[in-house]
């Protein structure tokens, strides 16, 4: 399902060495690298078709993206790419997967709050995307996370191999930090990647108990619109702080680093 593309190389300016060789890049990599790997340990990555991308710190045109064939458990901080928006690499070995490149350039692009930009087809939140129905009720205490946080792209157009197909999500995406694209998977941004991490992680938590709720069979109860919108602010009041506890957690834990239970 991956698509090759043909990698493109130019100079990089004085600046742009200055800006990829800064500690903040470094840290970049190590996050956006940590959330491949758990991902991959929580069963969220599909082959080596999904992606995950943000944007270099300090630049707006500039973004951190797996490279085409890796799966999400090879990714480490060092084989991630910089890219520009025009599809050249300026950072690391290979190039990006077709689709990776045209749907996360033109998010980083056209979505100003899309620091971060995580595409995945991981398989609960995906199946919400299946039907004709909002993807999600609202039932549980942990899908009020994406209360008024959630776009649905019900133009499923194929793969998106060209810059038009990416504008496009971008701009069924709108002001959302979630899109549920129909028959595809699932697109989640954020102003870091931290939150992008957190919210990915519980997206798929709760599709997951969504999904498992239906097929009891039994009559699901919505939270009153309410209850939603007050719990909604409640959760998004600590979302950052958080969500940067939470990618601190699962970095302490691929590197082994946590106590023994019985210490």
């Amino acid at each position: 399902m991956a698509h090759d593309m043909k990698p493109l190389t130019r100079a990089l300016t004085a600046d742009e060495i200055e800006v990829i060789q800064a500690p903040e890049v470094k840290a970049a990599r190590e996050d956006l690298a940590a959330c491949f790997q758990m991902a991959a340990r929580l069963n969220m990555e599909e082959g080596i078709c999904n992606h995950f991308s943000a944007l270099v710190p300090g630049r707006t045109d500039l973004f951190l993206v797996n490279p085409y064939g890796l799966s999400f458990g090879e990714v480490s901080a060092s084989s991630l790419l910089i890219c520009d928006f025009d599809g050249n690499v300026l950072a690391g070995e290979g190039h990006p997967e077709a689709t990776a490149f045209y749907i996360h350039a033109q998010v980083h692009k056209h979505c100003p709050g899309a620091t971060a930009c995580f595409h995945t087809h991981m398989p609960w939140a995906t199946s919400l995307t299946l039907s004709d129905e909002d993807p999600l009720l609202y039932a549980s205490q942990s899908s009020l996370k994406f209360y008024g946080r959630v776009a649905v792209d019900t133009d499923y157009n194929g793969l998106a191999l060209g810059p038009e197909e990416g504008v496009r999500i971008a701009r069924a995406m709108g002001d959302a930090d979630v899109l549920f694209m129909r028959h595809h998977g699932v697109m989640v941004t954020a102003p870091s990647i931290a939150e992008a991490w957190d919210d990915l992680y519980f997206l798929e938590r709760a599709a997951q108990v969504q999904q498992l709720a239906v097929s009891s069979g039994r009559k699901l109860v919505p939270v009153s619109a309410e209850i939603a919108r007050k719990t909604a602010q409640q959760i998004r009041e600590e979302d950052a702080t958080s969500a940067e506890m939470h990618l601190a957690s699962i970095k302490r834990r691929l590197k082994g680093d946590v106590a023994p239970f019985d210490a």
